[in-house]
């Protein structure tokens, strides 16, 4: 399952194909308490159709009856991008259901060959970064090398937003966790991909949207070149297996690399990716083992949450608070400690 943004970006160009001359609708700004951050999409078509969302139902019902009253004229006289703003008056934020003092800016764009929609979404699906710039004027569209994650640009002339690849995780052992991991993550715009080379494991692997590669983790590594959207998960319990993949994945660009095991485990792996490998302190700080964050977790379900809770932390950039991992939260319980904030039962030892 793709990311939100890049549904809505192919459904956009879909609906160009099919004549329904689409609006595609970019959250630029906000102010005060806002339902959806900047950057994100909506599209809206000629029928009131709409996928994505920038609001959470109100101002996407009101493009919807104004498009239907007064057809894409409504949103766009000039055929031409325009600049809305919601939620200017307290009266305006009640009415469309935003918290009291907030203020979203929208762009609303024809969709139309200069939109350059293919090229963009080629680019995504090649995990390259670009910078979109629109030209508010014209309604013409330029696409540059650039990052992924960045707040979107809007003055008086173009709006600049930033696109990059679907966040993937890369998952080492075709286990119990591994198979929750693969069932979860998709719903939170992961792709998803499995590295077992035991024939066993990948038998018994049964679902058939995501990938096993028989491949040795490391070569899978090697190949796939971890990107700054990428998280590796070594869950194996073999450590010729996990460490393989880690040696690697943690000379990578991946934004997260973990693994699972005790805490004992997790220090011995420490020691020997540092004497046999050559390893270094900054290299191996980026390890997350025991991987997950400090929930209680007992069942492979549970773990796998505690698993992607934490990727989804390092994804978005969030910096935790101390013991809010499982070898901290496990270390505060034996020694009588409070727990961090929100969290109780320790996690189980695998």
């Amino acid at each position: 399952m793709e990311d939100l943004d890049t549904q809505v970006l192919r459904t956009a160009l879909a609906w160009h194909a099919a004549g329904d001359a689409p609006v595609l609708v970019t959250v630029a700004r906000t102010w005060g308490s806002a339902p959806r951050p900047p950057g994100s999409l909506m599209v809206i078509d000629r029928r009131g159709r709409t996928w994505g969302s920038v609001s959470g139902g109100c101002i996407e019902d009101d493009l919807v009856a104004r498009v239907r009253e007064g057809g894409l004229a409504a949103v766009c006289a000039r055929g031409l991008p325009e600049v809305q703003r919601y939620g200017i008056s307290a009266e305006e934020a009640h009415r469309f259901g935003l918290p009291c003092g907030g203020t979203i800016e929208l762009v609303l764009e024809p969709v139309g060959p200069c939109s350059r929609l293919a090229e963009l979404l080629e680019a995504l699906d090649a995990r390259r970064s670009v910078e979109r710039r629109l030209d508010l004027a014209r309604g013409e569209v330029t696409l540059h090398e650039g990052r992924r994650d960045g707040v979107p640009v809007l003055d008086a002339d173009r709006l600049i937003t930033w696109h990059g690849p679907q966040a993937r995780l890369l998952l080492i052992g075709a286990g119990d966790i591994a198979d929750f991991l693969a069932r979860m993550a998709p719903a939170l715009g992961f792709e998803v991909q499995v590295c077992d080379p035991r024939e066993e494991r990948r038998a018994a692997w049964v679902l058939p949207d995501v990938p096993v590669s028989a491949e040795m983790p490391d070569d899978l590594i090697l190949r796939l070149r971890p990107d700054r959207r990428t998280a590796v998960v070594a869950l194996s319990h073999d450590p010729k297996l996990d460490d393989l993949a880690l040696i690697d994945a943690l000379q990578s660009e991946a934004f997260y690399v973990g693994a699972i095991g005790s805490r004992r485990n997790s220090e011995m792996r420490r020691e020997r990716l540092r004497e046999h490998f050559d390893l270094d302190d900054a290299e191996l700080d980026r390890l997350h083992g025991p991987a997950g964050l400090y929930i209680g977790s007992r069942t492979p379900a549970e773990i796998a949450l505690s698993i992607l809770a934490e990727v989804v932390a390092a994804k978005n950039g969030v910096a935790l608070q101390r013991g809010a991992d499982v070898a901290g939260g496990k270390a505060q319980a034996e020694a009588g400690g409070s727990t961090p904030e929100g969290l109780t039962a320790p996690v189980c030892g695998l």
